[in-house]
């Protein structure tokens, strides 16, 4: 039977069952009897059996150090991690983990963030709850499945203007006559190849010697995966031979971390707002896209999908597409 007790601002739901008791707390009665009476249905139906006690921080911790471990993408992951489990949501233990906690979670962070923000870890919560379903036995069923969606933001259309990369430039301490020596110069020459061949930072920091071609760059492993060639214009390769040649390992001599943190830097001291790095990815396709056909675009960006290309990467002008017509 089902007990549901107010204590303090909040409500206790407690259910005891063929032996098995399950309780939680929640901020209203409503969401309390809904909790109970699915998790007496989930009992009667064997689907709550063998569920350790452990918490859903526990879980996240585990997917952290197992799976995150070995995607190119582990550091992001962790630090999505170790920001998730600070909220008290995450200690909830497993057997009682139920929407309520997710949707109580999401509305929570509507407040603090933007949905693209909470999308994001969204999409690790769900990725981690279905590998300990699947894989560890640690859940029967998703408790963040029923639970609404925030909205998909629209996707940003923010391009850079001439005038913004000369500002820039001139913060990075970059020139085009020479040769870029220190980190933050090498920053601006990382911007401009960007622009020149829509690498994304990542990509554009792990380029060796020997990925360097006549007319391109071969990328071993890409973001999703794949290998590509990217091909290289006139000043791509103006700026792959103005860089030092005694800097070992990566030709460009900078992390990512290094690029975002003197990107930030350079914008502010060019007055420059709402500009990301990976801004000049969707500049760079756009300035393709007048030169190369959509299959070819894709070719060069590495977009499996063309969908994404066209929503999120692709951005021309109305005026453009209008002298298109004459």
């Amino acid at each position: 039977m089902a007990t549901i007790r107010k204590r303090g601002d909040t409500w206790r739901a407690e259910v005891r069952r063929q032996g098995i008791n399950r309780s939680a707390s929640f901020p209203t009665k409503a969401r309390a009897q809904a909790w109970a009476t699915r998790t007496e249905a989930d009992i009667l139906d064997g689907k709550t059996g063998n569920i350790p006690n452990k918490l859903l921080s526990d879980l996240l911790r585990r997917y952290g150090n197992e799976v995150s471990i070995h995607k190119r993408s582990k550091r992001w992951e962790q630090n999505r991690i170790d920001y998730l489990i600070k909220d008290t949501f995450t200690n909830v233990p497993l057997p009682e983990l139920a929407p309520e906690h997710f949707a109580g979670w999401r509305d929570r962070r509507l407040r603090e963030v933007s949905a693209a923000t909470i999308l994001r870890d969204w999409n690790l919560l769900s990725a981690a709850i279905n590998v300990a379903i699947n894989e560890w036995g640690w859940l029967k069923e998703n408790p963040l499945k029923p639970v609404a969606r925030p909205k998909t933001p629209l996707p940003r259309t923010r391009r850079i203007t001439q005038d913004e990369i000369d500002r820039l430039l001139y913060a990075l301490g970059y020139s085009y006559d020479q040769s870029p020596e220190t980190v933050t110069a090498r920053v601006g020459a990382a911007m401009l190849f960007a622009i020149e061949t829509a690498m994304r930072i990542g990509e554009i920091c792990s380029i060796q010697k020997n990925h360097i071609h006549p007319r391109h760059i071969h990328i071993p492993k890409t973001k999703n995966g794949f290998p590509r060639d990217v091909p290289l214009s006139t000043e791509a390769r103006r700026i792959l031979e103005q860089l030092p040649t005694e800097t070992g390992g990566p030709v460009f001599g900078i992390t990512t971390s290094q690029t975002d943190a003197l990107f930030r830097k350079a914008k502010a001291r060019a007055l420059i707002d709402d500009l990301h790095f990976h801004d000049t990815r969707r500049e760079a396709l756009t300035r393709l896209a007048k030169k190369l056909d959509v299959m070819a675009l894709a070719k060069v960006s590495g977009h499996r999908d063309l969908r994404i290309l066209q929503s999120v990467y692709y951005a021309p002008t109305i005026d453009y597409l209008a002298d298109k017509l004459d």
